[in-house]
């Protein structure tokens, strides 16, 4: 087989692209621009905002049950196909939902986001990189999970500017028509399953080392790693289940930072300005968690949890003054960042490739979970307490979740050292 450094460039770099493409386009029309089509099409609907914005929540609830079995499906059959055919689905739903005229059909275009979302989305982009990277796989998945916030800071403004001037039905349709034209034949011509497909090894094979240290971070060479099957009994298995629920959890946070910052008497343009610098955060840790997971995920861990629990406090003294609120809700972008960086890397450096997909699968159905029951469950809590106590929890959320990062750690440290010992 070829090696990457024989051949100057690695075909990788075109997986990495199509994975950004995905995130970029997919993800940020779908999830990052939900929220700016829900008053005109309530309005001509005639019902509640919330009434539709039930659509995502059918979103997260398919894309959990979906999850169930994602893994296997990408194990046993062509991820090119199944890929290729759900960004093809996503487009014809946008294009459907364009003509619809009833809440009931968006709530069947959800359940489609939800299926095809969980390839996409959760599973499609960490098990491609797994496969095909051995070393940097952490930079290209920050790069990657950050096409969906580019996407979001892209697309909003433009479907703002297009359902003002046509209307949200012709945007629906546009939508579609850019995903179906500029996505879907680029998954199908380029994306592959495996190197072995290009007849390359996988990028940075010969770079690794049999040392205990670097097999701690790297435990992803052809074939190595724990069965499925024994994964699912281990104690650390339903551990990181919990870590990826709490984090997600956490994250869902974000979406009350504007009416947070808007109780303290700052204007709607100044809590704007906070919630922004949360998305500024998220983007740029996605990368720098990913570059940080490369040299060591203990490290990924800690300044993941660290400057999330940081950037809670910052904004719990919003009081002071609005710029700790800015500085605070770039850090806590941070830990919303880990929720796509940290957790693959983690569940990678903890069981390795064998049964990547499977394993994450499972494990990532936790993140679906944690979203969908938290964005509901803080404006409750928030109800009959403040917004100021559901901070606090997140913060208790944050400990919990680096204490089971750290022990999972510790467990697969100990087991290398028994074996390479």
């Amino acid at each position: 087989m070829k090696n990457h450094k024989t051949i100057g460039f690695h075909y990788g770099y075109v997986i990495v692209a199509c994975c950004f493409l995905i995130m970029f386009v997919i993800v940020g029309l779908v999830m990052s621009c939900a929220g700016i089509f829900y008053k005109p099409v309530s309005e001509e609907l005639g019902i509640d905002v919330g009434k539709f914005g039930l659509y995502m929540s059918l979103n997260f609830l398919f894309s959990t049950l979906t999850l169930s079995f994602a893994g296997k499906l990408l194990e046993k059959y062509s991820s090119r196909i199944i890929l290729t055919f759900c960004s093809a689905m996503i487009a014809a739903t946008f294009m459907a939902m364009s003509l619809f005229d009833a809440v009931l059909q968006f709530y069947v275009a959800g359940a489609v986001f939800g299926i095809t979302l969980a390839f996409l989305l959760y599973l499609g982009f960490p098990t491609l990189l797994n496969r095909w990277f051995k070393t940097r796989m952490g930079v290209f998945i920050g790069i990657c999970s950050a096409g969906s916030g580019i996407g979001g800071v892209v697309f909003n403004p433009l479907a703002g500017f297009l359902i003002t001037e046509y209307g949200w039905r012709m945007t629906y349709l546009i939508f579609g028509v850019v995903t179906m034209v500029i996505v879907t034949p680029v998954l199908g011509l380029f994306l592959r399953d495996y190197p072995k497909d290009e007849g390359l090894k996988p990028y940075g094979m010969t770079e690794l080392h049999g040392t205990v240290s670097s097999q701690l971070n790297r435990k992803q060479s052809t074939g190595e790693g724990i069965e499925y099957a024994y994964a699912v009994k281990m104690p650390i298995f339903y551990g990181l289940i919990v870590f990826a629920f709490l984090m997600n959890a956490t994250a869902t946070l974000n979406v009350f930072v504007p009416t947070y910052m808007q109780e303290f008497q700052f204007s709607v343009e100044q809590a704007s300005f906070v919630a922004s610098s949360v998305m500024v955060g998220v983007t740029i840790g996605k990368v720098l968690l990913g570059m940080i997971n490369d040299r060591s995920t203990l490290y990924g861990i800690l300044i993941t949890i660290g400057l999330g629990i940081f950037g809670l406090v910052l904004l719990l003294m919003g009081r002071v003054g609005i710029t700790l609120p800015i500085i605070g809700g770039f850090l806590f972008g941070w830990a919303y960042a880990g929720v796509t960086v940290q957790t693959p890397m983690l569940v990678g450096s903890v069981f390795g490739n064998k049964n990547y997909a499977r394993i994450y699968s499972n494990i990532s159905m936790a993140i679906a979970i944690g979203g969908a029951i938290a964005a509901g469950g803080w404006g409750l809590l928030a109800d009959v307490t403040s917004y100021g106590f559901i901070f606090i929890v997140g913060i208790v959320f944050l400990v919990l979740s680096g204490t089971i990062g750290l022990y999972a750690l510790y467990i697969c440290r100990k087991n290398m050292r028994q074996q390479y010992v």
